[in-house]
């Protein structure tokens, strides 16, 4: 979006240094900076102050500065993240459009994605880059939103009470979608039952006028219908959903294909995306699709074409002939599992899942165990990297324990971000 140098002095209650200036968004990273936004230097690990002139060099427009200011266009403020939030939260009134809200334990970037696709096909859709899902990634998705732009789409990421309602006060969501509730975070909430807690606060953000969008097969989703004022619209498998997902159908490939029942029509779906759980989360994007007023069975087509987010159910072949699953982006125990189901339903004589440490869950011990159990049930094996809690002593070197990935074999390679995965992924496709 465009704005003015006396628009963030507005918001922000900052100080003008400066001549005035125009905007075209913002940007904290000098990297991908674009001529003509406002530079934002955040001050975490690195204090981004400290690249003002390179963001300068690059065509920054101006930027905030919580130091004294340098050269060119500067607003002064107190705290640059706060200042970023605050100017998003003023921005976000601009748009008239429908704002959906999309949060949940797992699934919420892959459905992000979906709906994004889906939506595209009949309006002009923007939604956040990858996972910017926080404090600073939301505002920042908001204030980048072109101007004929007709839905937004806002992921919201959650580590604690009360992170969704503030990411609400920013981007005044009109529609909300929860995906799934499980152990992600539950260490820092208390258990599943906080983390529900704290996923609904973006259905209690919601105005009277708008549609929560929730995961009828998930008894705790279902139950956030009470928590807010909202129309309520559910999505899945079982008798009762709005939107219901029938007849699911995996290649060899383990990528659905399945139909969609939906209050606008029925649709037929292929994902490029494998796991059966995948089904769910379209049905979700299409729900959203139908509730603003999209073409379903547009949607439904580009869903077709959509591949996934980078370390999401990244189906691969090896260059030895085999297949990789790369899902290292992330992990917690539903969607470990949702991982196991999908090298299961693989065609393969050697399945094989290289997993690294689900973090931030309640009982880590007990979890982890009960995967390595789930995975001896469907006659995978287990190989742990950087933890013992699966049960198994952790290899120093999994690209020797796996081998090569040879016609006949399969991986997946899943675990939280902090086990660093990905280059163990990266690695094994060339196996």
């Amino acid at each position: 979006m465009r704005f003015g140098a006396h628009d963030v002095v507005e918001a922000t209650g900052g100080m003008l240094i400066g001549p005035d200036a125009a905007f075209d968004g913002v940007s904290y990273d000098t990297r991908t900076i674009r001529p003509g936004q406002l530079f934002v230097p955040l001050v975490a690990d690195r204090d981004g102050h400290d690249f003002i002139p390179d963001a300068l060099a690059a065509g920054a427009a101006g930027y905030l500065t919580e130091r004294h200011a340098q050269r060119g266009t500067a607003i002064l403020v107190d705290d640059t993240l706060r200042a970023l939030m605050g100017l998003a939260t003023l921005i976000r009134t601009r748009f008239a459009g429908p704002v959906i809200g999309i949060t949940g334990s797992v699934g919420k970037t892959s459905t992000k994605d979906l709906t994004l696709a889906a939506m595209s096909a009949s309006r002009r859709t923007w939604a956040n880059e990858r996972s910017l899902n926080n404090d600073f990634g939301l505002p920042t998705t908001v204030l980048n939103t072109p101007v004929d732009t007709q839905v937004m789409i806002v992921e919201m990421g959650m580590r604690g009470p009360g992170e969704i309602a503030r990411l609400c006060r920013i981007a005044q969501p009109t529609i909300g979608v929860v995906t799934r509730v499980a152990e992600a975070h539950s260490g820092l909430l208390g258990g599943l039952d906080g983390v529900a807690n704290a996923k609904a606060e973006l259905l209690e953000s919601l105005p009277a006028a708008g549609t929560a969008i929730l995961n009828h097969d998930d008894a705790r989703v279902a139950a956030m219908a009470s928590r807010t004022d909202a129309a309520v619209l559910r999505f899945g498998a079982q008798a009762g959903a709005d939107v219901r997902v029938s007849g699911i159908r995996l290649d060899a490939f383990a990528r659905p294909s399945f139909e969609v029942a939906t209050p606008w029509g029925s649709v037929a779906v292929t994902l490029g995306f494998s796991g059966a759980h995948m089904a769910l989360n379209a049905a979700a994007a299409l729900a959203c699709v139908g509730v603003v007023g999209g073409d379903i069975a547009a949607g439904a087509a580009a869903l077709a074409a959509l591949q996934p987010s980078e370390r999401r159910m990244a189906v691969l072949t090896t260059s030895s002939g085999g297949v990789l699953i790369d899902d290292s982006y992330n992990a917690n125990p539903t969607s470990m599992r949702a991982g196991l189901d999908a090298l299961a339903a693989l065609t393969a004589d050697d399945k094989i899942a290289v997993v690294g440490l689900m973090a931030e869950i309640d009982d880590p011990r007990t979890e982890h165990r009960a995967i390595a159990e789930y995975a001896r049930q469907r006659g995978i094996s287990v190989i742990a990297v950087g933890t013992d809690l699966y049960g198994f002593e952790p290899v120093d070197d999994p690209l020797a324990a796996v081998g090569p990935i040879a016609h006949g074999r399969a991986v997946l390679v899943k675990g939280s971000l902090v086990a660093g995965l990905g280059a163990v992924a990266a690695a094994l496709a060339q196996a």
